[in-house]
């Protein structure tokens, strides 16, 4: 089977004449003959009624007529679709991104970038620092935007993995507000009424960091950990219903602090200051990528 035999039987069904379907498809009136007779052969059944002048179709040719426009209509669709496809598939940037960071600095940022690069066509995959790093080595995505801080360095080659500074953030301490817009849960507590503690899962990126401030002598505080979470807004939310008080990236708690919907729960001695910071594979270039790295601020501070 040829698509150049339904294209010609179609053409010849709308002309009914083999010298005009001949000239319309470019091909000699003997070749376009030879087409038809292949077809029919595939088909197994008369399609052409050549005995009639004009010609016309016999009914096999007719009901065949039917389906052969159909076929045409759905390949041309596919074709369209895959090569529309193809092309977002070569312009598309492929992010990763941790949840906080794809809810909260991601959309702002990605604005101030296609002012100056122009449209973005982007695909987000938000997960947690472990998947993420693994969707950049694995080649998964193009471009990974995750939490920095020179005390826990994400593992991975510098030299195969470069990487810019974007912004700065940091986790601050946060609980819902009194009814006089006091902090519900101000640090420090005390021995006899501990705070309840919204913490991360152990192991977790942002775990470690709020572990290493507990441990230091100078910021002793009394809390009793009462809820767990990987994802550092679901920790705001149960903050902002008044279960405990939880270190949380300032940029995702900016609107609730603003609002009131939540208050710090200690000084900036309780902050933690992290950088955000943007990595690419230095192996896996694609021209998109390329100018969208080349605008991006050179400074690699982490």
């Amino acid at each position: 089977m040829d698509l150049k035999w339904l294209e010609d039987f179609l053409s010849l069904a709308r002309t009914k004449s083999f010298s005009r379907s001949a000239e319309e498809r470019n091909v000699t009136q003997s070749a376009l003959s030879r087409r038809i007779q292949a077809l029919e052969r595939w088909v197994g059944a008369p399609l052409v009624d050549r005995s009639s002048f004009p010609a016309r179709l016999t009914k096999e040719g007719e009901a065949f007529r039917d389906t052969a426009e159909q076929a045409m209509r759905d390949l041309q669709r596919a074709r369209d679709d895959a090569r529309t496809t193809r092309r977002r598939a070569e312009n598309t940037v492929l992010f990763s991104a941790t949840h906080s960071i794809a809810l909260s600095f991601f959309p702002e940022w990605l604005k101030l970038l296609e002012v100056q690069v122009g449209p973005v066509d982007a695909q987000m995959t938000a997960d947690n620092m472990h998947n993420c790093v693994q969707n950049l080595t694995e080649g998964v995505c193009d471009l990974l935007i995750c939490f920095s801080h020179s005390d826990f360095p994400l593992l991975i080659d510098a030299d195969r993995y470069p990487s810019r500074h974007l912004a700065d953030d940091r986790l601050v301490p946060v609980s819902a507000p009194t009814p006089d817009g006091r902090a519900l849960f101000p640090l420090p507590g005390t021995a006899k009424q501990p705070l309840p503690y919204l913490g991360y899962a152990v192991g977790s990126f942002f775990g470690r960091a709020v572990d290493d401030l507990l441990r230091r002598p100078e910021r002793h505080c009394h809390l009793v950990c009462r809820y767990q979470d990987a994802l550092a807004g679901s920790l705001a939310a149960m903050a902002r219903a008044g279960h405990g008080i939880a270190w949380v990236p300032e940029s995702l708690a900016a609107d609730d602090l603003a609002r009131g919907r939540l208050r710090r729960a200690g000084s900036h001695e309780w902050d933690i200051p992290f950088g955000i910071s943007i990595y690419r594979s230095a192996e896996r270039r694609r021209p998109r990528v390329d100018a969208i790295w080349a605008r991006l601020p050179t400074q690699t501070r982490r």
